[in-house]
């Protein structure tokens, strides 16, 4: 994707939230100069990637195959100092007909709650033992109500409603076409998306980025390098 590309998604995304009067917190506005100033007391924000994260999978179809991800609170797996916080929320941008492809998590169980705007779609599998899409009917929560549906079901989430994704439960999930951009929720257990997602097709998680212009905030992946 291009660093452009990339800027125009950020301030979009930053426009179309706050005409819905959603806030973020104060590191989301940083540019990379403010982050050169930010000391130890940030490690937080770094170690357990805060902040914005874009993805097309590597496929360089954003418009067809991608997600505009801001991770508001995280612990860490495996770091001591954020052990104790074991919970994570992420405000999800899922484009009208924007595919999130097929993947499951191995740790993390999340609830995905359809705020504000377009339908959400989300498509669920259970997963077999060599990782394929399984054939056997699922049981899954939403709002807190037990379901046992058909391989493949396909649940529209209206705003207000929500889905519970445990472990190895294979999922897709975009927005419905014709109902406008999705303003999503994502509250779970610890993320880490260097590790637990596994796709269902060989894809990427993040992006390469082509440097057509200085960037106007940086990338959760990318703040080693202030």
């Amino acid at each position: 994707m291009k660093r452009s590309e990339l800027n125009k998604l950020i301030e979009g995304t930053k426009s179309l939230i706050h005409a819905h009067d959603i806030r973020l917190p104060p590191f989301a506005y940083w540019s990379p100069e403010d982050w050169k100033t930010k000391g130890p007391e940030c490690d937080g924000i770094r170690d357990c990637m805060l902040g914005w994260d874009i993805t097309d999978f590597g496929l360089g179809r954003f418009d067809e195959m991608g997600l505009i991800i801001f991770t508001i609170r995280n612990g860490h797996q495996k770091l001591p100092a954020y052990l104790d916080k074991t919970y994570a929320e992420k405000l999800l941008i899922v484009g009208d007909n924007q595919v999130t492809p097929n993947h499951y998590h191995v740790f993390k169980m999340e609830d995905i709650i359809n705020k504000v705007g377009g339908n959400l779609v989300v498509k669920v599998h259970n997963r077999t033992e060599n990782d394929k899409l399984a054939d056997t009917d699922v049981d899954v929560v939403l709002d807190s109500i037990q379901h046992t549906v058909p391989a493949g079901t396909e649940f529209v989430l209206k705003p207000g409603e929500s889905i519970t994704l445990t472990p190895y439960m294979y999922h897709e999930f975009w927005a419905e076409k014709g109902t406008g951009t999705a303003i999503v929720g994502e509250v779970s257990k610890t993320n880490d998306d260097n590790t637990d997602n596994f796709f269902l097709d060989p894809i990427g998680r993040f992006p390469d980025i082509e440097e057509d212009c200085e960037p106007v905030h940086l990338l959760c992946t990318e703040y080693a390098a202030t």
